[in-house]
């Protein structure tokens, strides 16, 4: 797969605030939504980097009020003019998340670019308030009904700007390598594995071992499983809302040390510190998604994975059609309720 970006020489060392400036008319006068946002992450850099160039309307969506304050403080001492607005958001309650999608229609009928940044990794097992399993229910099932319930804003920004200008990006990882999408046992329960599922030479060598302990939970596949979903998800959104000039892209931002890893034992901070050669700061880890967002030569849908700034191939198991339904049929049947996009 060869694919030639605006800017082919970005690479890992390059800043979001760069990226924001070179597209700038990308933003300018644009309505921003972006979740996940919290001091010293990589949600609050992209906030930064897009408030740099003068949006219309930048939203910011997270579980926890001081944090979003603080945040909102950073981008109006540096950008006084900007309209900065914020909705309380917990993606371990599809309730909370209903209603932050009823605030944030409050807020606008219009959205250009929705950035599902928002996400956890855990050791141990979580739950959602449904009773899913927590990285799957927050980093998928959440982003999936939040997304859904702002479809009509996407839809009303898709009439005015130009065929794949509308963008929805969902943050993923290379960790989804680790494992695909367990239809079969996506709560980690101990549900067998069927005959279909099994395709050993397709499989990861990390989810291959844990078949042999079905029913014990592996925070690092589960970890794999979502991150999966993460990128089928923008799979799925592009087969029904293409025609409509909206356009999803999954984002690995690169290896940056930010309170997702807060829940590691000491074992597994070691680990997640050896997969990488360079660390990115968080204004780096921004540009990448914000290429996603905003790269003109994205208008055309052309893969659906990016790192270091360009596109890169994802694991077969993130980018099959099939599954990409499957799991839209999943994610529906677990939030009670079917979109028509």
């Amino acid at each position: 797969m060869t694919i030639t970006l605006t800017h082919p020489e970005w690479n890992q060392e390059t800043s979001g605030l760069q990226v924001a400036k070179a597209f700038g008319d990308q933003i300018r006068g644009k309505n921003v939504l972006i979740t996940g946002v919290s001091p010293e992450s990589i949600g609050s850099s992209t906030a930064v980097a897009v408030a740099s160039q003068n949006p219309s309307l930048l939203v910011l969506a997270s579980r926890t009020q001081s944090k979003l304050d603080e945040v909102v403080k950073q981008i109006r001492d540096a950008y006084s003019d900007v309209k900065v607005k914020t909705v309380l958001l917990d993606l371990m309650s599809q309730e909370a998340v209903k209603k932050a999608a009823a605030d944030v229609a409050k807020l606008t009928d219009s959205l250009d670019i929705i950035i599902n940044n928002a996400g956890i990794m855990s050791p141990k097992k979580l739950w959602t308030a449904e009773g899913i399993e927590g990285q799957f229910g927050s980093n998928h099932i959440g982003h999936f009904l939040f997304t859904n319930l702002l479809m009509s804003q996407l839809l009303n920004a898709a009439k005015t700007n130009p065929p794949g200008a509308t963008r929805v990006v969902n943050l993923t990882s290379l960790g989804h390598r680790l494992s695909p999408v367990r239809f079969h046992d996506y709560n980690f329960d101990g549900s067998p594995i069927p005959d279909e599922e099994k395709h050993p030479e397709n499989l990861p060598p990390l989810f291959l071992k844990t078949l042999e302990g079905e029913g014990t939970y592996n925070g690092y596949i589960a970890y794999g499983q979502a991150k999966s979903a993460n990128i089928l998800y923008s799979i799925g959104l592009n087969s029904r809302l293409n025609k409509e000039g909206i356009v999803s892209y999954s984002v690995h931002p690169g290896s940056i040390w930010t309170g997702l890893s807060r829940d590691l034992d000491a074992d597994g901070e070691a680990a997640i510190r050896n997969t990488s050669p360079f660390w990115k700061n968080q204004d780096q880890g921004s540009a990448t998604t914000l290429v996603a967002a905003l790269d003109p030569a994205l208008n055309k849908p052309q893969g659906i994975l990016l790192h270091d700034c360009q596109v890169i191939e994802a694991a077969p198991h993130a980018t099959d059609p099939k599954i990409a339904d499957r799991l839209w049929a999943l994610s529906e049947k677990l939030v009670k309720r079917e979109f028509k996009l």
